[in-house]
């Protein structure tokens, strides 16, 4: 049981929490712009615990897509689906226990919220699938790791107001940026495998790409810290993340696997100041 346990735990990426991180920030933007200021706990902890919940079950439903192709790439080729370690089966059930507990956490809240959350599930379902037709499936991820942002709004405000749309704009092309980085590290692989990725859609512009989306992700920021108001403090996070965007840039620009792989990994602090800057410019207005 230990065994088959820490399977589990590596098909969900219990190891590896940068997925649960970027999922989590653009969350936790909203949340607290929301309300401006501090939600109240049971709305921070079901974000928060779905948050998990979600991605988790997101990586399950993608080693069962991929299970196909990630025996022929080195980096993923000891996945446990892929490896026969744990079932295809067993991925599905995983996750679809995993996204069940994620729907029966949000049942205190209102129905907005519960409607959004469906359409939730379907976008974070297909996006494993994307990769197969679609030339820029991070868009895609970005729609469904910014998917929170609404669902904050609508659990605190019940209703969507614009600054929450800029907000997701903003984050499906964060997601653009980090996910391109992460794509280029596999970029040969995906070729000889006849997938689909941004970093192969945007061939010798990929670092071009990378730096408009940060740049929209920055613009989209500021655009929605005019609109909540934000105290000046706000700009010492936002600084801090466009100087976290430039060094990920110098790092991507190499091309090679280590640098690309340590970008996309850096991330979580570009989300962590973004919010920081959200925080304290609720705080002290």
């Amino acid at each position: 049981m230990q065994a088959r346990l820490a399977m589990y735990a590596r098909l969900i990426r219990l190891d590896k929490p940068i997925g649960t991180l970027l999922l989590l920030w653009p969350t936790l933007w909203a949340l607290f712009l929301a309300a401006r200021g501090w939600p109240s706990f049971d709305i921070l902890f079901i974000f928060c615990l779905g948050t998990f919940l979600m991605r988790s079950a997101g990586c399950a439903v993608n080693d069962y897509a991929d299970r196909d192709f990630d025996r022929y790439v080195l980096r993923t080729q000891n996945r446990p689906v892929t490896s026969g370690e744990v079932s295809k089966n067993e991925a599905l059930l995983i996750a679809s226990v995993l996204a069940l507990g994620s729907f029966l956490l949000i049942q205190p809240l209102n129905a907005l919220t519960k409607q959004l959350s469906v359409f939730a599930v379907f976008i974070a379902a297909i996006y494993p699938f994307t990769k197969r037709f679609f030339s820029l499936p991070q868009a895609v991820l970005g729609v469904a790791f910014g998917f929170g942002i609404p669902m904050a709004y609508a659990a605190i405000q019940n209703q969507i107001p614009l600054e929450a749309w800029i907000l997701f704009l903003g984050n499906i092309f964060w997601a653009i940026a980090y996910d391109t980085a992460y794509a280029m590290v596999d970029r040969e692989d995906d070729i000889r495998l006849g997938l689909k990725t941004s970093a192969i859609t945007f061939g010798q512009y990929d670092v071009t790409a990378i730096a408009l989306s940060y740049a929209i992700l920055l613009i989209t920021q500021l655009w929605a810290a005019y609109l909540s108001q934000l105290h000046f403090s706000f700009y010492v996070g936002w600084i801090m993340a466009v100087f976290c965007s430039i060094y990920y840039l110098k790092l991507i620009a190499t091309r090679t696997r280590e640098n690309c792989f340590l970008a996309f990994r850096q991330n979580n602090w570009l989300g962590a100041c973004l919010f920081f800057g959200i925080y304290f410019g609720l705080m002290l207005k």
